[in-house]
């Protein structure tokens, strides 16, 4: 005979904090950042707003905390540093572009993080500064390797990344908002995508093997 699991208060909360999560990106995609408030929130988890102070404190410790677990690089951060110290310094242009490709299969998928890129770069935010900054930890600990690996003064591989992330960024932005070709691209088919993704794989391919011949 299967045993009932104990429906209790430790249960409650934890049902109630998801839902309460899940409200956070239900008002981002109905009403964008601008609603993000406390009664816009509870009526979407069907909860008290009480509750949101109860367990996180604050709307802005709620709002954070969803933003963290949509956020591909805020995310990648738990696992960034095993993933990191296994390369060893080696290999690097391969592990960006593992990064880089999976960053823009996340980011074309998420609608709430869409959204929230589009509020990181509309306004000035505490939440956004600090995710922002999250991410800048992570590419610092992948920087320092690829340095072992290349001579950063001939290849500028951060101002390459910086790129490949804002081409990123626009590209999605603007197929799921206009709908129309970037460049002659359609990115929301899947040919389209499978260049972009080609793309991110020759530019970093090309850039490693530049600064490697530099060297010699």
């Amino acid at each position: 005979m299967t045993k009932k699991r104990y429906q209790g208060e430790t249960n409650d909360k934890e049902r109630s904090m998801h839902r309460l999560l899940e409200a956070v990106g239900c008002v981002i995609k109905e009403k964008g950042y601008a609603g993000l408030g406390p009664t816009n929130i509870a009526k979407a988890a069907g909860l008290n707003k009480r509750l949101i102070y109860f367990y996180f404190g604050s709307v802005d410790n709620l709002i954070e905390k969803y933003v963290r677990s949509k956020d591909y690089f805020a995310g990648a951060s738990n696992g960034a540093d095993q993933l990191l110290e296994q390369n060893n310094g080696s290999g690097t242009c391969k592990l960006l572009e593992s990064i880089l490709v999976s960053q823009l299969e996340h980011f074309y998928n998420n609608e709430e993080m869409q959204k929230i890129i589009l509020w990181q770069i509309s306004e000035r935010s505490q939440i956004m500064f600090e995710v922002a900054e999250t991410r800048e930890q992570v590419g610092s600990q992948f920087f320092e390797l690829a340095d072992k690996e290349l001579n950063q003064e001939k290849a500028d591989l951060r101002a390459v990344a910086g790129l490949l992330v804002g081409g990123i960024y626009y590209m999605v932005l603007h197929a799921k908002s206009n709908d129309s070709l970037f460049c002659e691209i359609d990115i929301n088919t899947e040919a389209g995508f499978d260049r972009i993704k080609n793309a991110i794989g020759n530019i970093l391919s090309d850039t490693y093997r530049r600064a490697k011949l530099q060297e010699n």
